[in-house]
């Protein structure tokens, strides 16, 4: 078995690190370069670095932070935000990206799945997810969560699964930033569905809340963001407590 991954998400507007509530009332956490370099040294596994405002505000990607940070950590990195071609993956790649994260860009045009995994390989190309329920269901949302569309999260992965995405970065919507846990019942259902890692993100808030997320949701890696920006929970600490519990971390 896999060891499981502790990944931090930096959350970038305007060049500081933000936090929110149901993606909503953003307030500042600090600087992308200094905290991607804190997690790196304290034990993360991976990093996760989103420009949440890059595809609702039509921005270019935000090159240049992504080489800071690339010169800073020494940890598998994954850039996502405002991701449109073959062209934005490639610079994000160059700049010193491990992966690509694929949200908004991917429901509008599916192709650029196929596309982007057979030119950099499907190791490199991480759908990015966000879903609230909606009933029995859980709908995906594009655009920062900003738009609601109306397509079933559980089909919408299968398909992409298909067109060769390499991991699943799945975020409830309803969960995010609540601390209140993971929405374990679609976390479930998309790691027992496809044969690809899948992140599960939204409502980390305690270390038991990281244990169900490997155990109840079968999660390969769990992202987190406001637990590890306000030193709630320490990387080791969470390391240790999994241990602990018969939960192999790397």
């Amino acid at each position: 078995m896999l060891a499981k991954r502790i990944i931090p998400c930096l959350d970038v507007k305007d060049g500081e690190v933000v936090k929110g509530v149901n993606f909503v009332n953003l307030t500042s956490e600090g600087d992308p370069v200094e905290l991607a370099q804190k997690y790196s040294n304290e034990g993360a596994d991976e990093l996760v670095f989103l420009d949440i405002t890059a595809t609702l505000e039509s921005r270019n990607n935000v090159v240049d932070l992504v080489k800071k940070v690339a010169k800073k950590v020494f940890i598998p990195f994954t850039v996502g935000g405002g991701v449109r071609s073959i062209k934005d993956i490639s610079e994000l790649l160059i700049a010193g990206a491990d992966k690509v994260s694929i949200n908004s860009a991917a429901l509008k045009n599916p192709n650029l799945l196929n596309d982007a995994s057979n030119r950099f390989g499907s190791q490199c190309i991480v759908l990015a997810v966000d879903v609230k329920r909606t009933g029995d269901s859980w709908n995906v949302y594009s655009h920062g969560g900003s738009r609601s569309l109306n397509i079933n999260a559980i089909e919408w992965i299968k398909k992409a699964e298909n067109r060769g995405v390499g991991e699943i970065l799945l975020t409830s919507m309803d969960a995010d930033g609540t601390q209140a846990g993971v929405d374990l019942e679609i976390t479930k259902i998309i790691s027992d569905m496809v044969s690809i890692p899948v992140i599960a993100s939204g409502g980390i808030g305690t270390l038991e809340h990281f244990k169900d997320a490997f155990n109840i949701g079968k999660a390969d890696a769990v992202l987190a963001a406001s637990v590890f920006h306000r030193d709630i929970l320490p990387i080791d600490r969470v390391k240790n407590y999994l241990i602990q519990k018969n939960i192999q971390v790397r």
